[in-house]
């Protein structure tokens, strides 16, 4: 037994020997990978160089981005990612190594392929991916020589521009290619290899002319087109019905126009179809939705009915394998007729408003309905009464049935809606009363049934709303009382009850109101009551068309919000006191008023007014900001700030703030100690509390920080009014901002819930819901998909310096605002004393990847969401008791204890949400994947979210 131990120790160790002398690297890749060492040294130096930790002469295999053949024989891939090379000089050298089989050097800062590039890589017989894509790549694009074995090609958001014409021609094994995100131009290339096996093709946002080729079509075996957001016209070739391999096809935002491919229906793989945002006429070929789970036409000059197949697709043979119909929308269009009775059970999102709809709401199965979260039928011809079945879609989040012909009542079964955060049902011809029921829809937010004939009192249980911030019951038939017990709707911003029947005394109103209370055309009386003098930030008041008596009280030139007061035809009597300046007073219709102080700056309207109109509101609001404006640019120099007062300016032309800012008063804020909420590097956040209790944030930067990169005062400017293009995206822009010598400030109304971290981590008696969980998510990451999709003056996606649960504002509880977002373009990271990890942002949320660089990147943001995607699914912090949430969470996988993950206080409330809550999970570990390269960009990041609840609802 010993001697075949001895017999085997020794053949072990020999093979040990063997293997050891056959596996090394060849002396040329070492002494190439060692080149390569050095270069990357002086060329990405030593606080951004990811080899930094490895020994020039120890196995190149072992170093991050390098991988091996399986005996360590050669060299196969080289990714070097966010290595901040920006020599072309290492490519050529990278070159040398002739086993590559892929290439990765993303995210870096190379400005040119030069030919001897070319030349070299071209002439590596097996390599088969290469990727240059969030570069700085500018000029034409080179042609490709050589690269026979070349597969993937991604030369993705660069600034290269010019025409493509043969520059791909010479890839023979070439199977997908992206050109997105450049400045293309010219027709879309078709000679994209000689034998036509392309699989991908993503084109997207560029300026390519011209039609759509029908070139293409000799690519069989396309399973992708991208064309997105160019400036195509012509139609859809018809030919391309013969792709029988394509799975998504998207064309949206170019010129397109004809009609929808009827050929389009027959393959039986494509499951995306957009092409939203064109000019497509015609009708909508029946059958088109066999296959699909989206679909969105949306925007465009369709016509004609909606086909009877189109939002229940037949069953299929491949129904067992893929999901059916998920998300439809046709909003927009000249589409009439009804709406088709039968729906998918999958259908997730459906959207129909703005065309020319008829018929009744009646789908059938709606308790089958499960998965249906978005229901907009709005601005239609539809008639009939609101079927009550409505009541058993349970996860409905939305209904919108505003502007339409419905009649007969408000159905109790809506109140049945527990998810339902908004509910609009204005200017149709509903009668009745408002149910009772009504005030168990918990989470609604806002709820409007303006321009009806609604009769009955307001229910007294409406209290039960804490959720509501928009109330809107204008131009109906109520009547009675306001019940007292509205004053507890203590998150209420606007209450619209003018044109009704309401009579008794004016109750107490919750002291959130802000945007406006509007009771005119009623039947109110007696003195105004003193209640109102607690409304310190509201900025209009219409107490109009009523019968109020006595004087105008003094207290309403107190409430220092008020930008607007109506009280026209009413029993007033006395004086007009005298208000501020930018208060609009209108007081005709008073006979009782002493005319020598009667000051009136609108005509009065007759008791059948509609009230204060969106239009006045506008209008008094543009004068009083003039007004103001003025004001700024007397008081300002006298208080000695250094201002220039040429750099003041609103960015939210709205015109709803202006009125409620003292300058005056927020200048002498933010020089007190006291007032500071936050401090860093970069800039100071302070508070400014309005004489009135309204609070707002003021951002204070420095031009003399070493951090800053602005080249001017005017450059900052550009940027800043640029934001205000994000304004409809979840993201928080400022509302107004003014240049100083030194610095300058931006002004943000805070809002009402604070941050999603005093949401999340505040108080354990207020545990958010997994669907405002949910909710919150996919918000986020839709505001995140359009920042880093979003191109501004130079041609940059926005990426975040910081994204963190402190970063993100609470408008609503639906209403997340991803803040910060403008400090990405005055910042400059490479210029702080500390390391990236340090200036970008909170502890917990850097991904690993930036201790090795002094570069912020849209893969380190989607690290970040995905640190605040496990905050939401444990209610844990970023950081616990020293260790990073992400730390804990794989900890916790690795010894299989999953079940201490989920927040127990939301993940027990029903085996659906439990199910949504892992699939989530599923998507947090993407996110936070050591290597940037296995997370999803934001846009399949949305989707994926998008897909939580339709996926695990059945």
């Amino acid at each position: 037994m010993s001697k075949y131990v001895d017999i085997s120790s020794t053949i072990f160790f020999f093979f040990l020997f063997i293997y050891s002398v056959f596996s090394q690297l060849p002396s040329k890749q070492i002494a190439t990978m060692t080149n390569l060492y050095e270069m990357l040294q002086n060329n990405s130096g030593n606080s951004s160089f990811r080899w930094r930790n490895a020994k020039k002469d120890s196995n190149p295999c072992s170093w991050v981005g390098v991988s091996c053949s399986s005996s360590n024989s050669s060299v196969t891939e080289l990714s070097l990612p966010l290595f901040s090379i920006s020599s072309s000089e290492i490519l050529p050298v990278i070159c040398q190594i002739d086993s590559l089989e892929s290439l990765d050097i993303s995210n870096n800062h190379l400005s040119s392929i030069r030919d001897v590039f070319i030349s070299s890589c071209g002439g590596i017989s097996g390599l088969k991916l290469l990727n240059i894509s969030r570069n700085e790549l500018g000029g034409s694009l080179p042609t490709f020589n050589g690269f026979q074995k070349l597969e993937v090609l991604d030369l993705s958001r660069n600034f290269l521009m010019g025409n493509i014409n043969l520059q791909f021609d010479g890839l023979d094994s070439l199977k997908s290619l992206n050109l997105s995100y450049n400045k293309f131009t010219g027709p879309l290339p078709t000679n994209l290899g000689k034998n036509n096996l392309l699989q991908e093709l993503q084109l997207s946002t560029n300026g390519f002319q011209g039609e759509i080729p029908v070139g293409l079509v000799k690519y069989g075996n396309l399973s992708l087109i991208d064309l997105s957001h160019n400036e195509l016209s012509g139609s859809i070739p018809e030919i391309f019905g013969e792709l029988s391999k394509l799975q998504i096809l998207v064309l949206s935002a170019n010129n397109l126009r004809g009609e929808i491919p009827k050929l389009l229906v027959n393959i039986q793989t494509l499951f995306r179809f957009a092409v939203n945002q064109n000019n497509f006429v015609g009708n909508i070929p029946s059958g088109i939705t066999t296959y699909l789970r989206n679909l969105d036409l949306s925007f465009n000059r369709l016509s004609g009915t909606i086909p009877q197949d189109l939002l229940s697709p037949p069953c299929n043979k491949i129904c067992a394998y893929t999901p059916n119909l998920q998300s439809v929308d046709l909003s927009s269009n000249l589409l009439e007729g009804p709406i088709p009775t039968e729906i998918s059970l999958s259908l997730f999102r459906l959207r129909l408003g703005g065309n020319l709809l008829n018929g009744t709401v009646s789908f059938r199965s709606y308790g089958s309905l499960t998965k249906l979260t978005y229901l907009e039928l709005e601005d239609n011809s539809l008639t009939g009464e609101i079927p009550p079945e409505l009541g058993l879609c349970r996860n409905l989040a939305l209904l919108n049935l505003a502007q339409n012909g419905l009649t007969g009542v408000l159905p109790v079964q809506l109140g049945n809606l527990a998810n339902l955060q908004v509910l609009y049902l204005q200017k149709n011809k509903l009668v009745g009363v408002i149910p009772h029921q009504f005030t168990q829809l918990h989470s609604l937010q806002r709820m409007n049934f303006s321009s009806n004939s609604i009769g009955g009192s307001i229910p007294a249980s409406i209290s039960k709303l804490q959720s509501l911030t928009n109330l809107d019951l204008r131009h109906n038939n109520l009547s009675g009382p306001i019940p007292i017990s509205i004053r507890t709707l203590n998150l209420l911003f606007e209450l619209q009850l003018g044109n009704n029947q309401l009579s008794g005394d004016v109750p107490a109103m919750p002291s959130s109101l802000q945007i406006a209370l509007n009771l005119s055309n009623n039947f109110f009386g007696g003195p105004i009551p003193v209640s109102l003098s607690g409304l310190i930030a509201l900025e209009v008041l219409d107490l109009s068309n009523n019968k109020f008596s006595g004087v105008i009280p003094n207290f309403l030139t107190e409430m220092a919000g008020l930008t607007q007061l109506v009280l026209s035809n009413n029993q007033l009597s006395g004086d007009i006191p005298k208000f501020k300046q930018y208060v609009t007073v209108v007081t005709d219709g008073n006979k009782g008023l002493n005319k020598a102080t009667h000051v009136s700056t609108a005509t009065a309207g007759s008791k059948h007014s509609k009230g204060l109109s969106i239009g006045m509101v506008i209008a008094v609001a543009f004068v009083s900001g003039f007004i103001l404006s003025f004001m700024i640019v007397k008081i300002i120099p006298s208080l000695n700030y250094s201002w220039d007062r040429t750099k003041f300016e609103w960015i939210i032309n709205d015109g709803i703030h202006k009125p409620s800012f003292h300058f005056s008063k927020a200048m002498k804020e933010v020089h007190r100690q006291a007032n500071i909420l936050l401090k860093s590097e970069f800039y100071t956040y302070y508070q400014a509390s309005m004489p009135w209790g309204m609070n707002y944030c003021i951002k204070k930067l420095y031009w003399t920080s070493k951090t800053l990169s602005l080249v001017s005062p005017e450059k900052f400017s550009q940027e800043v009014k640029l934001l205000n293009q994000l304004s409809k995206s979840n993201i928080m822009i400022p509302d107004a901002y003014a240049l100083t010598v030194k610095g300058a400030l931006l002004i943000y109304e805070c809002p009402q819930h604070g941050t999603l971290f005093d949401l999340l981590h505040g108080s354990d008696e207020n545990v958010l819901t997994w669907e405002i969980r949910y909710n919150i998510a996919v918000s986020v990451s839709k505001g995140l998909a359009h920042l880093h999709g979003f191109y501004d003056s130079t041609s940059a996606p926005v990426v975040l310096l910081c994204l963190s649960t402190r970063s993100i504002f609470m408008r609503s509880l639906s209403e997340p605002l991803i803040g910060d977002v403008e400090l990405t373009k005055v910042i400059d990271p490479s210029k702080s004393l500390g390391t990236l990890s340090v200036v970008a942002g909170a502890v917990g949320y850097v991904p690993p990847e930036y201790a090795f660089t002094m570069r912020v990147t849209k893969s380190g943001n989607i690290f970040s969401f995905g640190t605040i995607l496990l905050e939401l699914l444990t209610g844990k912090q970023a950081v616990n008791e020293g260790i990073e949430l992400v730390k804990w969470v794989k900890d916790k996988v690795e010894h299989d204890q999953l079940e201490e993950i989920l927040d127990p206080r939301v993940r027990s409330t029903s085996v659906e949400n439990h199910q949504q809550m892992w699939s989530m999970f599923k998507i947090s570990m993407l996110c936070v994947s050591i290597s940037p390269r296995e997370r999803p960009d934001a846009e399949e990041l949305q989707t994926m979210l998008l897909d939580v609840v339709p996926q695990f609802s059945s």
